[in-house]
C-alpha cells in the first residue's frame, strides 16, 4: 500500500461495494486498499454470483469494481446483466488487459470506468470517490 500520508482519506462508512474478483490475492489487495474508508466489502468470486448478488439480492450495492477474466461469466458479460436490470450502479471495470480494444469493449458493456491492473490505491480511491460522493 502506499503511505497514507500521501493520499487523501476517504469516509464510505454505510456505502456498499461488491468486487467481482476470482484471484484472492487480488481481492485481498482491494479489500486492504479500501480497508480506511470504512466502506462494507462484498466478495463475489465469479460474474455469475456477482450478477446474482446484485439482480437477486435484497442488499442495496452502491458500487461494484469488476474484473474481467472470471470462471463462469466474464466480466463483460456480468456488467451488460447487471446493467441490463440496474442502469444506476457504478461499475468499474478493473483487467490485466491492456489492449485499446479491450477498453471498448468494457464501455461497450456498460461500465462507467476501466482500470488497468496494477491499480494504484491512489487511483482506485480517487476514481471510486467520484461515484460515491453524491
Amino acid at each position: 500500500m502506499e503511505d497514507i500520508s500521501t493520499q487523501q482519506i476517504y469516509n464510505w462508512e454505510g456505502k456498499r461495494i461488491l468486487i467481482a474478483e476470482d484471484e484472492e490475492m487480488n481481492y485481498l489487495y482491494l479489500e486492504e486498499a479500501l480497508r480506511d474508508s470504512k466502506a462494507i466489502v462484498v466478495w463475489c468470486k465469479n460474474g455469475q454470483d456477482a450478477v446474482q448478488k446484485i439482480i437477486s439480492s435484497d442488499q442495496k450495492f452502491d458500487l461494484i469494481l469488476m474484473d474481467v477474466k472470471m470462471p463462469k461469466m466474464n466480466g463483460y458479460e456480468a456488467t451488460k446483466l447487471i446493467k441490463k436490470n440496474n442502469k444506476e450502479i457504478p461499475i468499474i471495470i478493473q483487467t490485466a488487459f491492456a489492449m485499446p480494444d479491450e477498453r471498448q469493449k468494457g464501455f461497450n458493456s456498460g461500465c462507467n470506468e476501466y482500470l488497468e491492473k496494477p491499480i494504484r490505491q491512489i487511483k482506485l480511491l480517487s476514481t471510486i470517490n467520484k461515484y460515491l460522493t453524491y
